[in-house]
């Protein structure tokens, strides 16, 4: 102990005046002494306890006494101090800067005294230790001592046991911080030995962040070759550590598998780098799942989306179905005595099926987006994978052996099966597509999805043979319906439009200058045609680019063929209609009674302004719709979609159907014609009753002949009005018209006259049989173009008949008179008569009443007429010429001074 180094003993630091003073410069004084202040702020009165300051020094001196106890408390070194009485009483004026810069000072000393200290420790450790020692001696010889009786002293043995406490109080704090330094020394060790492993997680995260996988990767199989010892746990943890960082690391990498546009090289790094990670597992068997995975649950999703888009919509128009109805009573309550019928006649709500056909046309639309996205490179990946170009790295026989043992036909499954799903969705959607909505664009755009999707499958290396093959069937048998749909459609539309006759006529230009007086059904009729077949049209072209296989071109013959047959029945289908239309207006006329008042109130209620509502004029009307479609509509309609409906089969006749059309059409139109020449029939035969009954004439003692009678120009304005209505709602048929009626003319003269051969024309004498001559002379002149051969012979039948009974009377008037003895009067003589009658009369005649039949000149040339008729009409067609020529010219100057 006294060989100890002494330890030089502190400077003490003279400061001015609230300088500070260190700890070991304090000293202890004697009561009623002043002391240093341990925050070196000044000297401490030991009279007062008080900080001494130049303020205290200026002011009277206090008695003022302090207790022990309070001293006790005030004084630093005591263990009752109290270092909260010591500041709120010695320094109580003092600044917080002061007092700041005090206990820093405090805090300095104290360092330096603790450091001081440890030096004194340090440098005298020997001699600490061999003190230790000798006292561990000197405590074991006292033992010894103790316990023999007669040299033990338990005085000494308790000295000891003081010294050797006091020892161990003094050195057991020194001996636990060597151990703690011996520890921090070999955990030292242990971090300088390992410390590569210990930045291995931030050095991996750091090569991921950077993009360097291949770095990370080398880093992990170097962290995972290193041999730890068992007892370190800490090295446990850092390699936890890494495992966690390489675990994100994998999912990273897997979740860029999931990408469907993934490049090749990109997936092969990929695939790469997951089989150095985890050597027994399948990456590319997992990316197949992942991409089938994908692309079956994006279907899934825009199915359940577009299930919820319809629920939505569907309660919508529920909704507006329910307010519509409710308005509907409403409104049937307010009016029901006034206009209930009106309001029973509002069209009802739209149903909203082209709303839903919209979504599912979108529906339709997704799914093939879906499909054309992700299987081409879904395919091509797989293609590279069974080529073997993943397979590069020569070195890992390993991984060479999972790259080529992966079969096409797994991948073939997969998207076999997708297609699968993705057939049944598109074909259950195109069933649920609303077949009055077919025109709109919903089924064709399916189709040219559909049909997209073959091209982009069809494109090499995109999709397998089989996806390609069920795509096309897809295509073939969507389209087929279609098709169909169309067709069914056209008939339908047909049908109903032909319900709905307007009996509006149309304008020149709409029917395109045609001779036929139509109505709109047949223009509506073409424009149905033209809507579908013109689709069917593009359908067709579209499959014909498609159809490669033998099946497909059979499967295109039987579209054609139903096309066809649906163009033909449905031309057939309008005929029959048109046809049903005449049956029905032919029926009107039975009820004479009635029918006008009848016609009346339908005119009020059902038809347009400006449409026709004679039931005649209908018919003819009717007929003239059946001319155009048989003359124009079908040749150019035929013409435009003959490459649609030709057959496939060699040899066959493709005009055959033309004609047979054709053939239908003139039955139909002669079938309505003999309604319409029925229905003027009546007329004609209530001209001829007034003429040959009515008039009244006594043929038995007719006057002398002065020309044509009022009945019989009457008669010929009957059939002047029959050639008025046909010329301007049917000309191409007015010859054959007029050539019926006029032959039903004869035949009703010579019916009439049979019928009343007892009776009213029981008897005919000479001069009414030269006035029916000269009339039916006069009939046959105006009326000759018209005469048909059957016309003819009856009338020479007629003539013949009225000869005879002209002769007959004659005779018999001879014997009962008995002034007239010179003989009978012959045929021929009767004859003679006539024929004198016509030429002194005729001419003349004709001339008279050359207006009220002029119209039968009009359409005829003059030239081919009789010589009377010729002369007749002559003058008459040149003035008419003049006038008209002069009328036209002032029309002319009014129109330009009208534009001007």
């Amino acid at each position: 102990m006294r060989e100890s180094k002494a330890v030089p003993a502190p400077v003490v630091q003279k400061i001015e005046r609230k300088q500070t003073q260190g700890l070991n410069n304090m000293q202890s004084l004697p009561r009623g002494m002043e002391c240093i202040d341990p925050l070196g702020l000044g000297i401490i009165s030991s009279r007062t306890m008080r900080l001494i300051t130049e303020r205290t020094a200026t002011e009277p001196s206090n008695n003022e006494y302090v207790d022990a106890d309070l001293r006790d408390k005030l004084t630093f070194f005591s263990e009752r101090f109290d270092p909260v009485l010591f500041i709120s009483r010695i320094h109580q004026f003092t600044s917080a800067a002061d007092l700041e810069a005090g206990t820093l000072a405090l805090k300095t000393d104290l360092k330096g005294w603790t450091q001081q200290r440890k030096q004194l420790v340090k440098e005298n450790f020997d001699c600490f230790v061999s003190c230790k020692t000798t006292i561990d001696d000197i405590e074991s010889k006292l033992k010894r001592i103790e316990e023999d009786p007669e040299g033990g002293s338990s005085y000494l043995e308790t000295s000891i046991q003081g010294i050797n406490s006091m020892a161990n109080r003094a050195f057991e704090p020194l001996l636990e911080r060597q151990a703690q330094a011996d520890k921090i020394r070999a955990v030292q060790g242990t971090l300088q030995r390992f410390r590569t492993l210990f930045n291995l997680p931030s050095a991996i995260r750091g090569n991921i962040r950077k993009g360097e996988y291949d770095l990370a990767v080398r880093e992990y199989r170097k962290a995972n070759s290193i041999v730890l010892p068992t007892h370190a746990g800490i090295l446990k943890r850092v390699l936890e550590e890494v495992e966690k960082v390489m675990h994100d690391f994998k999912r990273m990498l897997y979740e860029s598998m999931e990408d469907p546009h993934i490049d090749l090289t990109n997936l092969e790094n990929t695939v790469r780098l997951l089989l150095e990670l985890e050597p027994e597992s399948d990456p590319v068997r997992r990316y197949f799942g992942i991409q089938n995975r994908r692309i079956q649950i994006l279907l899934e999703n825009c199915t359940v989306d577009h299930e919820s888009r319809m629920d939505h919509l569907q309660n919508k128009l529920n909704e507006k179905a329910l307010l519509d109805e409710n308005w509907k009573t409403i409104q049937q309550d307010l009016h029901e005595s006034v206009d209930g019928g009106l309001v029973n006649s509002q069209p009802t709500t739209d149903s909203g099926s082209e709303e839903l056909d919209a979504l599912r046309g979108r529906y339709i639309r997704r799914l093939t987006a879906v499909i054309i996205h992700l299987i081409p490179p879904f395919w091509k990946v797989a293609l590279s994978v069974s080529s073997g170009k993943f397979a590069k790295n020569k070195s890992e026989e390993k991984a060479q052996g999972r790259y080529f043992g992966h079969s096409l036909e797994v991948v073939t499954g997969m998207i076999h099966e997708i297609i699968s799903a993705y057939e049944s969705k598109v074909q259950n959607t195109f069933l649920e597509l609303e077949e009055a909505n077919v025109i709109c664009p919903y089924m064709s755009d399916a189709i040219m999805d559909i049909s997209k999707a073959c091209q982009a499958f069809d494109a090499k290396e995109a999709a397998p043979a089989t996806a390609v093959e069920s795509l096309r069937s897809l295509l073939f048998e969507s389209t087929k319906l279609y098709i169909m749909k169309l067709c069914s459609w056209m008939r339908t539309s047909i049908d109903e439009e032909s319900r709905n006759e307007s009996w509006v006529p149309v304008t020149v230009l709409e029917r395109n200058k045609s001779p036929y007086a139509i109505s709109s059904l047949p223009l509506a009729f073409r424009s149905i045609m033209v809507a579908a077949m013109d689709r069917i049209d593009v359908m067709i072209k579209s499959l014909k680019n498609e159809a490669t296989t033998e099946d497909t071109l059979m499967l295109l013959q039987e579209i054609q063929e139903s096309v066809r047959v649906s163009f033909f029945n449905c031309l057939l289908g309008f005929a029959g209609q048109m046809e049903q239309i005449g049956g029905e207006l032919g029926q009107i006329k039975e009820n004479e009674n009635g029918y006008y008042s009848h016609v009346e109130e339908e005119n009020l209620f059902h038809h347009r302004p400006g449409s026709i509502t004679d039931p005649q004029q209908q018919l003819l009307m009717v007929l003239s719709n059946i001319g155009f479609c048989k003359d124009d509509l079908f040749g150019e309609m035929y013409n435009k979609y003959k490459h649609v409906c030709l057959k496939f089969s060699a040899g066959e006749d493709d005009d055959k159907d033309k004609e047979e059309l054709i053939e239908s059409f003139s039955a139909i139109e002669e079938k309505v014609l003999a309604e319409y020449t029925f229905a003027k029939a009546q007329y004609v035969r209530t001209g001829a009753t007034n003429y040959l009954l009515d008039a009244g004439l006594q043929w038995g003692g007719a006057p002398a002949v002065k020309g044509v009678r009022d009945p019989a120009v009457e008669l010929m304005h009957t059939l002047v009005t029959v050639h008025a209505e046909v010329f301007a709602g049917c000309e191409p048929l007015l010859d054959k018209t007029l050539g019926i009626l006029v032959e039903g003319l004869i035949d009703t003269l010579l019916s009439l006259f049979h019928e009343h051969k007892d009776t009213n024309l029981k008897l005919l004498d000479a001069n009414g049989y030269c006035q029916l001559m000269l009339e039916l002379e006069y009939f046959e002149t105006i009326l000759n173009q018209y005469f048909t051969s059957g016309a003819s012979e009856s009338l020479k039948s007629l003539q013949g008949i009225l000869l005879d009974k002209a002769t007959e009377s004659c005779s018999r008037e001879s014997d009962d008179d008995d002034k007239q003895q010179g003989g009978t009067i012959s045929p021929d003589d009767l004859i003679a008569l006539a024929q004198q009658c016509s030429s002194e009369l005729l001419q003349s005649e004709l001339e008279r009443t050359r207006i009220n039949t002029a119209c039968f000149m009009e359409s005829f040339p003059l030239e081919f007429a009789p010589e009377s008729v010729k002369v007749a009409y002559a003058s008459f067609r040149g003035s008419m010429d003049a006038s008209s020529g002069v009328f036209m010219g002032a029309q002319a100057v009014g129109s330009t001074q009208r534009w001007r």
